[in-house]
């Protein structure tokens, strides 16, 4: 597990971090969210030992994180890092040796990747003969090469057509799936939400969200919905109910206190049969614009 603990930065005289505390668990998607400049690359770079934290530290396994470790990672800089005059084969086989591989190891690596993700007719080609969606799949291979136990993507969807994003999106979810703890960054919310196990939200150097994706922030008041086929027009006699729209067969309200909900429910199954009764989570899109107002 990668853990930051109370991260503080500064560049010159302003502060862009401060007292960051979160965690990136095996296993996780870990959606990283804030908008511009609110330190996001910066946290990357420091996981990565790119840069140093002026105060606090980053861990992994529990223990101080050290520069072997940070060799065994995968990362994807918003910068990409491949070199546009080199053929494919030639900077893939670079960056395996980079991380520890041998030569031979590097080359098996690579073609395997480059088989299974389409490109193994096209490795001796320069990269700035693909398009930028398989640009990204080398620089994804970049940094799956070395069998990463972590990887740090800071913008990996960036610039992708949607067969690009959808195939970016295997690969993360299979990697987290073999136990890899995965942290990326992402103005595309919608995949985010959809993507991620657990979300961090930077505003401004600080951390305003950290937790499960579909979580409420603290304070939200819960909306609730009801479906039924009966007319629900009694419910509204339920003290503490505040209707929030309604249509044929559904009501959404929120409880002006804890147990309201319950209420409105037994009231509901005594008129006839609930077909559904959920809590109603505000979208990441929504929390995103009500946190960075």
């Amino acid at each position: 597990m990668l853990e930051y603990h109370e991260v503080t930065r500064f560049y010159g005289e302003r502060r862009v971090l401060e007292n960051i505390s979160f965690s990136v668990r095996p296993g996780c998607l870990t959606g990283f969210v804030g908008a511009n400049g609110a330190g996001k690359t910066t946290t990357m770079r420091i996981g990565m030992g790119l840069l140093s934290a002026d105060d606090g530290y980053v861990s992994w396994d529990g223990g101080p994180i050290t520069r072997a470790h940070q060799r065994t990672f995968g990362y994807m800089p918003e910068e990409r890092g491949l070199y546009p005059k080199q053929t494919i084969a030639t900077q893939l086989r670079f960056f395996g040796e980079i991380h520890g591989l041998s030569g031979k190891a590097a080359v098996l690596r690579a073609d395997r990747f480059l088989d299974a993700f389409g490109l193994i007719g096209r490795k001796d080609e320069l990269l700035e003969s693909l398009s930028l969606g398989n640009q990204q799949r080398v620089q994804i291979i970049a940094a799956l090469i070395h069998g990463p136990t972590c990887l740090i993507l800071d913008e990996p969807f960036s610039g992708l057509d949607p067969l690009a994003v959808d195939f970016m999106s295997t690969v993360l979810r299979e990697k987290a799936q073999e136990g890899v703890p995965v942290l990326f960054s992402s103005h595309q919310l919608e995949l985010v939400e959809r993507l991620c196990d657990e979300l961090v939200m930077l505003v401004d150097g600080s951390i305003r969200v950290n937790g499960v994706t579909n979580a409420d922030s603290d304070g939200d008041t819960p909306t609730y919905r009801l479906e039924m086929g009966e007319d629900m027009s009694s419910l509204k006699a339920v003290r503490g109910m505040t209707i929030l729209g309604q249509g044929p067969g559904w009501v959404e309200f929120s409880p002006a206190e804890p147990g309201v909900e319950q209420e409105v429910l037994l009231r509901a199954v005594s008129l006839g049969a609930v077909t559904s009764f959920s809590r109603v989570h505000a979208s990441l899109t929504e929390r995103f614009l009500a946190t960075n107002r």
